[in-house]
């Protein structure tokens, strides 16, 4: 890098990189036309400028082969006046003082550490008449290049003085020099980064369960036979809000193979009732299948609506239109919620009509024959008209069109089944 004082612009605009330092080139080194006053700090040595090494002051006339040189240092007036050597690449601040006398035309080149006072001896002196040199306007300023070998120099402040000295600098206001690689670590960072960043695992290792526990939360059972029978099928997580996470507040019941909730669907605001078949049914899963099976393509007005249903690993789920009467067991034996309402005669006889006309249905009008098997009060459902609709298929088993059915076995609720066909399996 170099100070240098120069008629403009212009004139440096053919200066080369590389040992030029962007102030000269090869053609017009040296000449007397360049009007060039430089003092270089130079951390290369060049044989052409006849350099002494690669760390040296230099008074430079012209071109870069330098008319007084000395290898950077100061005279210590403190050691008694003897010479110490600085590094150029040290990162170490420096102060530099160039001075010119107009009268003795003597060039003075003092240098020291930054904070050091001024030393009394110039690092390296020169006498030539500048103002044969230089022309009017001259123009001050900083050059440098870079070149095969690379080091970084910084110009942290500077001053000038015409007849005068210089203003002092003040190093406590100066800048300090940019950070080169990775800033060193503070104890504080040693000490909490470590923290955090395992307070981040935990957090991380938190979500990632919580998400896991979420998703498994949520997580649903897909089988082939669901393709072919399977209605409509309502996510897990829409039917969990929907009743409100199964409170038992919005328990309307439960039966031989499970409890049933109220629900309301977000997205439509649908009223529904949820059936959620008992875990402990040995034969869970087979009344689950046959109600599917029975009625998830049955629609008529006097059964109960199979909306949809969800399976979520040993839970199972179906989703119903809900019935606002509730069931018809509730207003013949006093237990209604209209404060003792019950059925007069032409309602009774409404409700009997309504469930004859779904069996009716289910046995001769349907593609296949439906054999209820648990026809009883508890699975006749009133809607808001009062109308009687058949529900719950969980016994429910399917037969071709003119095949004689085959029983084996005593199925249903006890009190509801003819005593003679009780008594005729038995004999069998």
């Amino acid at each position: 890098m170099a100070l240098v004082f120069a008629p403009g612009v212009k004139s440096l605009s053919d200066g080369l990189t590389d040992q030029y330092l962007g102030v000269t080139n090869v053609q017009n080194d040296g000449s007397q036309a360049n009007h060039l006053f430089a003092v270089e700090l130079d951390t290369v040595q060049n044989i052409e400028f006849r350099d002494i090494n690669a760390n040296h002051v230099g008074i430079d006339i012209n071109g870069l082969s330098s008319v007084q040189s000395h290898e950077a240092g100061y005279y210590d007036d403190g050691n008694g006046g003897g010479f110490r050597n600085v590094s150029l690449i040290s990162r170490d601040a420096l102060q530099v003082w160039v001075d010119y006398d107009r009268v003795t035309t003597r060039i003075d080149v003092t240098m020291a550490p930054l904070g050091m006072a001024r030393p009394s001896r110039p690092l390296v002196s020169a006498i030539r008449n500048l103002s044969t040199v230089l022309t009017e306007p001259s123009y001050i300023g900083f050059s440098s290049s870079t070149g095969p070998v690379n080091s970084r120099h910084y110009v942290l402040g500077w001053s000038l003085g015409i007849d005068r000295p210089a203003p002092a600098i003040d190093a406590a206001k100066l800048p300090k020099l940019p950070q080169l690689g990775p800033k060193p670590r503070s104890r504080v960072l040693e000490i909490t980064l470590p923290i955090a960043s395992a307070v981040v695992v935990l957090v991380a290792g938190a979500a990632l369960v919580l998400l896991v526990r979420r998703r498994l939360r949520y997580t649903e059972v897909r089988e082939d036979w669901e393709v072919e029978f399977g209605p409509h099928r309502f996510a897990y997580k829409d039917l969990f809000h929907a009743t409100n996470g199964f409170k038992e507040k919005h328990l309307l019941g439960a039966g031989g193979f499970g409890m049933v909730y109220k629900g309301v669907l977000q997205a439509s605001g649908v009223e529904i009732a949820v059936k959620k078949v008992s875990h402990g049914s040995k034969q869970g899963m087979k009344e689950f299948i046959a109600e599917i099976v029975s009625i998830g393509r049955i629609k008529h007005r006097n059964l109960v609506q199979l909306l949809g249903y969800c399976r979520r690993k040993d839970e199972l789920i179906l989703v119903y239109d809900y019935m606002p009467n509730r069931s018809l067991d509730k207003y013949l034996y006093g237990q209604g919620d209209g404060d003792g309402l019950t059925l007069d005669w032409a309602q009774r006889l409404q409700v009997i009509k309504g469930v004859a006309c779904g069996l009716h249905y289910l046995h001769e009008r349907w593609e296949k024959v439906v054999i209820h098997r648990d026809v009883k009060t508890s699975n006749v459902l009133l809607d808001k008209e009062m109308n009687g609709r058949l529900g719950d298929f969980g016994l429910a088993k399917l037969y071709e069109h003119g095949t004689n059915p085959q029983t084996t076995r005593v199925v249903g609720t006890t009190g509801y089944l003819a005593p003679e066909l009780i008594s005729m399996i038995a004999r069998k």
